[in-house]
């Protein structure tokens, strides 16, 4: 939990501890949290473009929180993806918004440091398709919502069918 008053994108010793017992291992590169459960548990961690190890890493927004985790799982199992791929093949406007999300989601990458072998790359299928909801439902909680069109509508179906929602406690 974060301190009244702290900034909540702060990773403190108890939110590590979270993150350990959400990911059931120890989290690598963080270097803040991207977004929280109401309650003020991660949900989502901002992790460094290249690890401890030097390893190039792109998945900057990634989802800890296992009720989401399972929800963006459910919604991937269900092929949910091919819909929105088929709806930014064919809606000029969600593919405008995609691209844009892709820029967005390199331009937060970039204020945490410039690794040129992930340079251009951001996540999960942008800016062309949808390949991982986990990455564009962890960048549209980190970013906030209209930001990014994909991970939105994908928040917005787990809401709908009472999967996970944002304005209540799941930890």
């Amino acid at each position: 939990m974060t301190e009244v008053g702290k900034d909540p994108s702060i990773a403190t010793e108890a939110d590590l501890d979270v993150l350990r017992e959400q990911l059931d291992r120890v989290p690598r590169g963080v270097v803040g949290i991207g977004a929280r459960c109401v309650c003020g548990r991660p949900t989502v961690v901002k992790t460094a473009p290249r690890l401890e190890d030097g390893s190039p890493f792109p998945t900057t927004f990634y989802l800890t929180s296992p009720p989401i985790v399972k929800a963006c799982s459910t919604l991937e199992a269900e092929h949910v993806m091919e819909d929105f791929n088929d709806l930014l093949a064919n809606d000029e406007e969600v593919a405008v918004q995609y691209q844009a999300a892709h820029h967005d989601y390199i331009e937060r990458r970039l204020e945490l440091g410039d690794v040129p072998e992930i340079s251009g790359v951001s996540a999960g299928g942008m800016p062309t398709r949808v390949k991982c909801l986990h990455a564009l439902v962890g960048h549209a909680l980190a970013a906030g919502p209209g930001v990014n069109p994909i991970g939105d509508r994908a928040l917005a179906m787990m809401e709908e069918r009472g999967m996970w929602s944002a304005h209540r406690c799941s930890c």
